[in-house]
This record gives structure tokens, C-alpha cells and sequence, in this order.
């Protein structure tokens, strides 16, 4: 999903155009995708570990009596939202953007396309999952799809400002898998103080949800950037 900048965009990268500054961007400059792929690879390879046997009889999952479907709709679910979290890095790593604009398009294509297969799938097993939640988990999957969607149409329109931001609302729902898995590991600490059921309930909502907040924020904080770099440099065209 390419993102051209013929209107006022910062993504974190210097406004000005590496051929006219004389300089090329480096990935380095933005240390923050090294630790972001780690969390990534750490999260999948702690979830999916579980199933490395793919045998129904000793995964982790729960009754699902009378749906022999579950556990290779589960197995897909699973195995697209992989490759959703991995693509999502790569769409929002700067320096693939600008110096391999091709590689670009094409991961953001897989994303899209996994963010509908893995999010269909898991609407299709989310009733087999603790009734407690399942609403939330419902709202981020709906949501996820729908940001992405539209972020796909906007970038197909031109329109790259909006794909940006849609984009990053798209990230910050499917990183509410990492929210969800530690917080709940906290919460299951404290049972003593918390209710079981109030944990079940707040992990499938507070990641998503903050993280929406979090990238609205920067979002904010960006575009102000950019702007007071424009009045400063009205030359300048990001």
C-alpha cells in the first residue's frame, strides 16, 4: 500500500527529499522497527508454540463439541493473522517504504488479505471462546477489518494522508494481541484482588482501545510536527 506524500505527511522521516538533501535515509535512524519485529517474532513464537504439533488433541483451545471445523478454521485464523502481524511491520518500516516502494505495495497487499481472511475466520470461532469478552474481541476483529479496508480503498483513491492514519489505526487493533497476552498473564496474578471475570472481560478491550488513544496521539503529535516544519520551510514538500 504505497504511500506517496504529495500532500502534507510525516511518518517520523525528514520532510525533505533524500535527492534534493544529498543524503539517503537509513533504516537506523528509526531503532524503534528492531524492537518492535522482536516483540513481534517473540509474541508469535510464544503463541503459536502451543501448535507447532498441529494435533487437535493436545492443543490448548477450548470445547467446541459438534463443530469438527474448529480446529482447521483455527489453524487458518491462526496462520493468517501471522502473516498479518509480520506485514504490518514492514508497512510501517520507513526505510522499505522509500527505498523499496514495490516491496511496499505487494506486503501491504498480504496484509490486507490476511486482515480479512484471519478476522472472517475469527468471527466464524469467537462463540467457542469464554462468553465473558466476547464482545470486545468481536468489536477489535469488526473494527480491524474495517480500518484496513478502508485503508486499502484510500490508497487505491490517492488519498495517502487518510491511508496513512487508517493504517496506523489498523496496527494498533492487531497489536492488541500482545496488549492481551500480557495483560492478562498480570491479571491472572491478581486473582486475590481482581475477579476472574473482570480480567476476561478488560484484556479484550484495554489493548485495542488504548492503543487506538496512543496512535491518535501521535498522530497529533506528528502532524503538528510537520507543520511547524512547513511554516518554517514553506519550500519544503514532504
Amino acid at each position: 500500500m504505497t504511500q506517496h506524500t504529495d500532500t502534507v505527511v510525516d511518518t517520523g522521516e525528514s520532510p525533505v527529499d533524500p535527492a534534493r538533501s544529498g543524503t539517503r535515509p537509513v533504516w537506523w535512524r528509526r531503532p524503534w522497527i528492531i524492537p518492535l519485529a522482536l516483540v513481534v517474532l517473540g509474541f508469535l513464537f510464544f503463541q503459536l508454540s502451543p501448535f507447532r504439533e498441529l494435533n487437535e488433541a493436545t492443543a490448548p483451545i477450548p470445547p467446541h463439541d459438534g463443530f469438527p471445523a474448529y480446529f482447521p478454521i483455527l489453524l487458518t485464523h491462526m496462520f493468517f493473522g501471522t502473516v498479518a502481524m509480520i506485514t504490518v511491520v514492514l508497512q510501517l518500516w520507513p526505510w522499505l517504504r522509500r527505498n523499496h516502494p514495490k516491496v511496499h505495495r505487494v506486503s501491504g497487499r498480504f496484509y490486507v488479505v490476511s486482515t480479512l481472511i484471519s478476522g472472517c475466520l475469527g468471527l466464524i470461532i469467537v462463540p467457542f471462546a469464554p462468553i465473558v469478552g466476547q464482545i470486545g474481541v468481536s468489536m477489535a476483529t469488526i473494527t480491524w477489518m474495517a480500518v484496513t479496508t478502508m485503508a486499502f480503498v484510500r490508497a487505491r483513491q490517492g488519498q495517502f494522508v487518510k491511508h496513512r492514519r487508517l493504517m496506523l489505526y489498523s496496527f494498533a487493533i492487531v497489536m492488541n494481541n500482545v496488549w492481551g497476552l500480557l495483560l492478562g498473564r498480570i491479571g491472572f496474578t491478581m486473582l486475590d484482588v481482581i475477579d476472574l471475570l473482570y480480567i476476561q472481560e478488560g484484556v479484550r478491550w484495554l489493548g485495542w482501545v488504548g492503543n487506538l488513544m496512543l496512535v491518535q496521539w501521535w498522530i497529533y503529535r506528528t502532524e503538528d510536527r510537520q507543520r511547524a516544519r512547513t511554516v518554517r520551510n514553506p519550500e519544503v514538500v514532504a
